[in-house]
């Protein structure tokens, strides 16, 4: 007899034979519907990154020391949660807004997250540590809550194996380790993708409520308002009057960035100080979008090494101008697969920080483009996605190493 028949028959007999695992009665087994097997999923990812943040913490020094720490005194666990501009919610959470006027002031950030670390905070006893506590609380359970419905959004397209490999996209995207610390990443993605469920299922209240808070959270919020219009008027085909609607739930979105507007008036006399005050932080929209990749990419084609090794923050723009221009390589499959309106979505989400001046947050402003992931988990063939998979794993450590050790901040290079 060949093997391979003998293999056949093998696992006929197998099949054939009850095995004990089938033999057990069927309420002893617990089937946990798969948003909560996501949802374990995003909480034990955001444990394995805090432990990895943790050993980097207590093994590699330092790059800078930043002003500030969660406890009175340094900790290598929990201050690698708190960098950067964790530390100006966290003063919006205590404090509140303060406006100083002709320098750089905290309006530059919008409400909805560091206002609700103060409201957390302060039912978790108001102390120092409790209002960054509870940016961690609410980082942790906005990411936790935005992958099951960025898998629902997926499933609207793709089966299940694709949609879940969408999730996982997600998570391990190289620069979502900011879905992990006290920044307003993981609230912006729950919203943005709440808001692009809602308009696809025609829930206009959820569709207008989450547009709202999702331009309260970040100023780019409102770029996305024209895809989201999109994305509902071919969702509901031939239907005027549910046009009208996806077109009126897109422009309450306005309310969100309307009403932090209107409190800035009351206290600087000027409804766009926030625009302001983002220019003082060196931050100034408008410009040639595509001037500053090509300005990037003209020095790695032109000195390549002497680029990397000599201007400090090289390698940093390096990564997120290749994160940036790999996302807008896709728009065209992206329009193909799944729409104008996700194509928009991509196109509007980068455009306002390309045209910035800024390199530094193209990374994590590419990690909230849901569409991106979607495309990617629709993708065919398993080598390919073992590929992609852990190089994205690779790069997510790497950038998770380098936010928390405090790196990637240095004195922008100038260029001869």
């Amino acid at each position: 007899m060949m093997p391979e028949r003998s293999t056949e028959l093998a696992v006929q007999a197998v099949s054939a034979s009850p095995s004990p695992a089938v033999a057990l009665p069927r309420g002893r087994s617990i089937a946990l519907p798969i948003e909560a097997r996501i949802i374990i999923l995003a909480i034990c990812f955001r444990l394995l990154g805090a432990t990895v943040g943790f050993i980097a913490n207590v093994t590699i020094p330092d790059f800078q020391d930043q002003g500030f720490t969660v406890m009175e005194r340094p900790n290598p666990f929990w201050d690698r949660f708190a960098r950067w501009d964790s530390g100006h919610y966290h003063g919006i959470a205590l404090k509140g807004y303060q406006f100083v006027e002709g320098g750089r002031s905290n309006l530059a950030f919008f409400p909805a997250y560091p206002q609700a670390m103060g409201v957390v905070g302060r039912a978790l006893g108001g102390g120092q540590e409790d209002f960054y506590f509870a940016g961690i609380l609410i980082t942790w359970l906005s990411f936790a809550i935005a992958l099951p419905l960025l898998y629902r959004l997926a499933r609207l397209d793709l089966p299940h194996e694709a949609a879940m490999r969408a999730a996982v996209y997600a998570a391990v995207f190289p620069s979502a380790y900011f879905f992990g610390v006290v920044y307003s990443e993981a609230l912006f993605l729950l919203t943005l993708v709440g808001a692009a469920m809602a308009f696809r299922t025609r829930h206009w209240m959820w569709a207008a409520l989450a547009a709202a808070v999702m331009t309260a959270t970040r100023v780019n919020g409102v770029m996305f308002l024209p895809a989201l219009a999109l994305i509902g008027w071919d969702a509901v085909g031939a239907s005027w009057r549910d046009r009208r609607a996806a077109l009126l739930a897109a422009a309450a979105g306005l309310v969100g960035i309307g009403s932090y507007s209107a409190f800035v008036y009351s206290i600087s006399g000027n409804p766009f100080e926030w625009y302001d005050s983002i220019t003082r932080w060196g931050y100034h929209p408008g410009g040639d979008p595509l001037a500053g990749l090509f300005t990037i990419y003209g020095q790695l084609l032109t000195r390549p090494y002497q680029f990397m090794v000599t201007q400090p923050m090289a390698p940093y723009d390096t990564l997120n101008a290749l994160a940036a221009t790999a996302a807008l390589v896709l728009v065209p499959f992206i329009w193909q697969r799944f729409g104008r309106g996700y194509a928009a979505i991509v196109v509007m989400g980068l455009l306002l920080p390309l045209s910035s001046g800024q390199y530094e947050g193209l990374g994590r402003y590419c990690a909230v483009l849901f569409p991106l992931p979607i495309l990617l988990g629709s993708l065919k063939g398993e080598t390919r996605h073992l590929g992609l998979m852990t190089g994205f794993v690779l790069f997510y450590a790497l950038g998770l190493v380098l936010f928390g050790n405090v790196y990637s901040k240095a004195k922008p290079y100038t260029l001869d």
